[in-house]
């Protein structure tokens, strides 16, 4: 099982790959270094403002099956209202950026197609970043990728906070898993992508 995030220009910024059946979706979040630099305080800082409303960390779209966590936006089950159906369309529109990352990966590298059940597992947690590196130089060189290479430079080499006492720890998971949060940020992004043009759009997606 393969954890990224990707951009919409299908630059993957971010893996973790785990044995399948033996790790759901959720258990992977869990353990994710994704999340686990943002609680030892060695994540990169991303503070933005949306509709009035200052965040001093980026968010990530994912399906419903993630939990209510201030960092994770999913769209809206069963919308009734315009302005929450639009923020449904967006958001699911922009989720497809990873499984149109995925489907590349997989175009270009045929050994991610083949059973590799006798392998070791190491070794093939090996191939599997080994060709989303090299999937990453492809986007590059041939000019595909949005952001700029310093700033993707800062966002591979986060500044390290050496010590982070176990109550700092604490508080930041539960800062993390604020669901009142979660439904504000919500409810920002609604408004802010109801008064958007129809053909803007930009996020990070985990899957």
């Amino acid at each position: 099982m393969l954890e990224a995030v990707a951009s919409q220009d299908l630059w993957i910024w971010h893996a973790f790959f785990g044995t399948a059946g033996a790790n759901n979706d959720i258990n992977v979040l869990n353990y994710s270094p994704l999340f686990n630099t943002i609680k030892k305080g060695t994540a990169q800082p991303s503070p933005f403002d949306v509709n009035g409303h200052h965040y001093e960390r980026g968010y990530y779209l994912g399906d419903g099956i993630y939990p209510d966590w201030a960092m994770l936006v999913k769209a809206p089950h069963s919308p009734t209202d315009e302005p929450r159906k639009k923020f449904k369309r967006f958001q699911e529109s922009a989720r497809k950026d990873i499984e149109r990352a995925f489907g590349v990966l997989q175009g270009r590298f045929q050994m991610l197609k083949t059973p590799a059940r006798s392998l070791d597992f190491n070794k093939i947690r090996r191939h599997m970043y080994a060709c989303i590196v090299l999937h990453n130089m492809i986007q590059e060189n041939n000019e595909f990728v949005i952001g700029k290479k310093e700033e993707r430079m800062i966002q591979r080499n986060p500044p390290r906070r050496l010590h982070m006492d176990l109550r700092d720890r604490d508080a930041m998971v539960k800062e993390i898993r604020d669901k009142q949060v979660h439904k504000q940020l919500e409810a920002d992004l609604t408004e802010h992508v109801w008064n958007l043009s129809p053909y803007f759009r930009t996020a990070n997606i985990i899957e």
